[in-house]
């Protein structure tokens, strides 16, 4: 696993800009991952569908589902969000709330960790199937104490419409927020619900290879996140790797939901630990 590829990967998606929904950005970045998905030997599908956001407005979304060996029945499900949110909501400059977010880490980094894998899949290929599903509209929902189905929107139409009949992976990986310097992945509360030995094995190879210092053996509560709606809609057994922080208000990064999500607070370090 390159790190410096996998960084790259990132700094591709932010010079596109904030990967906002119903944006110009949004839809150039998504045929260059489609493209790049199939230059690395991918089956790529594009699973377009419509969503209502918590706003009322129609948002136009594609998850973008990479297979390899897309014949095997034995498979693993690896995802991430490839939308960026569409206000810095947390953003402590008041006039900054309403500008979207850049995303380097919330959104671009699972991708790119993502990218580098399927990069090496074509260069090292494997026996099983495995799916790379980047799911759209995830980060449109609405703050504060608003509805859990707010979010998620692209996961939740997944769970819903399986791209394979029968589909039935051995466990998922969400991969969120994966890259930022000075990471802490703990073991949330649905990982070790509806997959606690896919918990305990990831966080155990991440000892094992020497990244306990970011695969953290601390319990933290569940999350809302993609995983949320693939383990509750879908039944497929998914783990959530995500930074979570002690010392901030909202328990994530500092730069959550700020415009300070840019490329300066991504680590290659850190994305070697998740991708490895």
């Amino acid at each position: 696993f390159s790190q410096d590829s996998a960084y790259q990967f990132i700094q591709k998606q932010v010079d596109f800009g904030p990967r906002k929904p119903n944006t110009e950005a949004h839809g150039k970045t998504k045929v260059w991952l489609v493209e790049k998905m199939k230059s690395f030997g991918a089956a790529v599908i594009e699973q377009d569908f419509k969503a209502t956001a918590y706003t009322g407005e129609q948002l136009n979304g594609t998850n973008i589902i990479a297979q390899f060996n897309p014949d095997n029945k034995d498979r693993i499900l690896l995802c991430a969000h490839w939308d960026t949110r569409h206000i810095s909501d947390h953003d402590p400059d008041v006039e900054d709330q309403t500008k979207p977010v850049l995303g380097a880490d919330d959104g671009g980094s699972g991708v790119g960790v993502l990218m580098e894998i399927a990069r090496q899949l074509q260069a090292n290929p494997i026996g099983m199937g495995v799916d790379l599903v980047l799911f759209d509209l995830e980060d449109y929902g609405q703050g504060g104490s608003g509805s859990a189905e707010s979010w998620c929107l692209g996961s939740q139409y997944w769970s819903r419409n399986l791209h394979a009949p029968d589909y039935r992976p051995r466990f998922g990986i969400l991969l969120d927020m994966v890259g930022s310097k000075g990471a802490r992945f703990t073991k949330e509360g649905l990982s070790r619900s509806y997959a606690p030995k896919v918990t305990q094995k990831v966080w155990a190879l991440a000892k094992g290879m020497g990244f306990g210092a970011t695969f953290v053996d601390v319990n933290t509560p569940e999350l809302i996140d993609d995983h949320y709606f693939v383990n509750k809609i879908a039944k497929i057994p998914t783990i959530d790797i995500i930074n979570r922080q002690e010392n901030t208000r909202s328990g994530f990064g500092h730069y959550w939901h700020t415009q300070d999500d840019t490329m300066d607070i991504i680590s290659k370090r850190t994305l070697r630990a998740a991708g490895q």
